[in-house]
């Protein structure tokens, strides 16, 4: 039977697609996450990748696979996460956020934001899984009182899911196993990491105001934004736990953050 214990709430750095298909220390964590937690009745992932204007859900029986991107090989775009949906948690995630307007949407599915970092969490496939978009027109603050929203689904055995990377910057990228982090790029990953030890959610949500560094680090902002989601769930019982960091690639930050009860 599925679990309706409180659950955490968990940032994913999710990095390159081809993590779907690697085992590294990065999948590893990931894998160890998915086996030490509760079974989730559903997952409601925020993903980096379905960043338009306006707000919307997946509320399809059967998500569908989105191969969202290019230039990797064949064996990638082979990949398939055949999870559930589940029409009742996109209409929850509805009446939780009114009177916000919230499309239950037919034609999204999963994006590489979900299932390259699910596919390692829960190998299986056997969790429902909805989505939930990054709406473009609005900053941070409206995605972390929006988050915060959510929070009550955490009760109800739902597992929030933010997807995305702390530090992304694709324009700075250094294509180089051995390369080396950028003095910005670990700059601003330890003031992120600080801020989230201290519970400090208003300087994260601020992080334009980080100087130059969050400038170069979050150039734009919807690899940012979901773990202002993860965040915002946040209460006075939940610790926060970093289970795995890196920089990958001079400016792709790979930093995992679980809030919970069972953080360390």
């Amino acid at each position: 039977m599925a679990n309706t214990a409180r659950m955490p709430a968990v940032f994913i750095g999710h990095g390159s697609p081809m993590n779907a298909l690697e085992q590294n220390r990065y999948t590893e964590t990931w894998r160890r996450i998915g086996a030490s937690m509760p079974q989730p009745k559903a997952i409601l992932c925020v993903s980096a990748h379905w960043y338009i204007r306006g707000t919307a859900v997946t509320a399809m029986d059967r998500p569908r696979t989105i191969h969202d991107f290019g230039g990797f090989p064949q064996e990638l775009f082979e990949v398939q996460y055949p999870a559930p949906g589940s029409p009742a948690l996109a209409t929850r995630v509805r009446e939780l956020l009114a009177p916000v307007s919230v499309q239950l949407d037919q034609t999204w599915g999963l994006d590489h934001g979900a299932w390259s970092v699910l596919a390692h969490v829960y190998p299986d496939a056997n969790v429902p899984v909805v989505q939930l978009s990054l709406d473009a027109s609005q900053p941070a603050q409206y995605h972390y009182d929006l988050g915060a929203r959510l929070a009550p689904l955490r009760d109800e055995g739902v597992l929030i899911v933010g997807s995305g990377n702390v530090v992304h910057n694709l324009g700075r990228i250094q294509w180089a196993e051995d390369a080396r982090p950028y003095d910005w790029a670990t700059r601003f990953n330890e003031t992120a990491r600080a801020h989230l030890a201290a519970r400090k959610h208003q300087p994260l949500i601020d992080y334009l105001s980080l100087d130059n560094d969050a400038r170069l680090s979050v150039p734009t902002p919807e690899h940012y934004l979901p773990l202002l989601y993860i965040i915002s769930t946040q209460d006075k019982n939940d610790a926060v736990s970093i289970p795995v960091d890196g920089i990958e690639l001079g400016s792709i930050g790979m930093l995992t953050a679980i809030v919970g009860p069972q953080a360390d």
